[in-house]
């Protein structure tokens, strides 16, 4: 199995959605153009709505499989939370679907509506018992960092189901310096989520939930490249005692995937992280993604090892059978 866990969808379901709830800001143009929302103009490709084409999309990359989830601009954690309950679901259903018709190649993330813990429990709980393999969270609400005790029901339901949460880029803190040269995306990214696992860790909410794994994207944000600084930090500065000294300990239950459009940052990754905390991450089908994630996998690290990370490591974390041999 060589397989994707940070590989992005849009069920048809959700564009009908949009036709008919013009109150979520998003006016449908033809039959896959989206004018409006959080991105602005939004283009879907074929490999975001249909799983026959996904699967293509993943094979012409050197991929068989993949962990799809929705595409961060459509989490709406500032709607009410009915609403937000509402399209969450909506968007669980249309991603089963797509993956219950390629099962052999395609399994799924579900969504919650984070702006309301206890119902995003209740979300995950239900796709959870509907096929869910993991969960995908944005790295905040915007107002609310995920350390905040107001989401102890979400981190509480998601340990006791023993489900993955990926945490993924979202509503973005402004900073100045990013109105041009899209270095909201570039650099905002990765500053979200270092910012959020960090919290996390420092917070200790990852002690108080032991049973947790975090897994984090575009290779960890700075999360991985930082780590003497931060030790440096918690040694120097100020910090309750409770504070972890390493945040490097948490490897293992922090895994990152391994989108970092380099080879030789990525050979650093695999040594900071360790084999088994790495992951196949492409960001397909989205214009940031990977061109050639597989070959540039083999090419740093190795069959064997390259195996593990799009394979093995996957298929353990989130529970996948190897029901597919390797593309060709």
């Amino acid at each position: 199995m060589r397989a994707d866990i940070h590989n992005h969808a849009v069920p048809e379901s959700v564009v009908e959605f949009f036709e008919r709830e013009p109150d979520f800001g998003i006016e449908v143009i033809g039959e896959r153009h989206l004018k409006g929302g959080p991105e602005g103009d939004y283009e879907l490709q074929p490999a975001f709505y249909d799983a026959d084409a996904k699967v293509e999309d993943l094979k012409s990359h050197g991929l068989d499989t993949a962990v799809i989830s929705v595409d961060p601009p459509f989490f709406y954690y500032d709607v009410e939370p009915d609403a937000g309950a509402a399209l969450a679901e909506l968007i669980n259903d249309g991603l089963r679907t797509m993956a219950e018709s390629r099962p052999d190649h395609l399994h799924w993330m579900a969504t919650v509506p984070m702006q309301a813990p206890a119902r995003a429990a209740s979300v995950l709980r239900k796709a959870r018992e509907d096929g869910a393999a993991g969960v995908e969270i944005g790295t905040s609400t915007g107002s609310r960092f995920l350390d905040e005790p107001f989401f102890e029901p979400f981190w509480a339901e998601a340990e006791a189901l023993g489900i993955p949460v990926m945490l993924h880029p979202a509503y973005q803190h402004a900073h100045p310096g990013f109105d041009k040269f899209h270095l909201t995306n570039l650099i905002g990214n990765m500053l979200e989520t270092t910012i959020a696992i960090e919290r996390l860790i420092m917070s200790g909410t990852l002690d108080r939930h032991p049973g947790l794994t975090i897994v984090i994207v575009h290779s960890g944000g700075y999360f991985p490249w930082q780590q003497g600084r931060l030790r440096h930090g918690r040694e120097v500065r100020s910090f309750p005692e409770s504070a972890p000294r390493d945040p490097a300990d948490y490897f293992g239950r922090v895994r990152t995937d391994c989108l970092t459009h380099d080879r030789r940052a990525l050979r650093f990754l695999i040594d900071q992280a360790g084999i088994d905390n790495v992951l196949m991450g492409t960001d397909l089908p989205c214009d940031m993604a990977s061109p050639e994630p597989w070959s540039e996998l083999v090419a740093v690290a190795g069959e064997e090892v390259a195996a593990r990370i799009a394979g093995s490591n996957i298929e353990e974390l989130y529970g996948l059978r190897a029901t597919v041999g390797e593309s060709a």
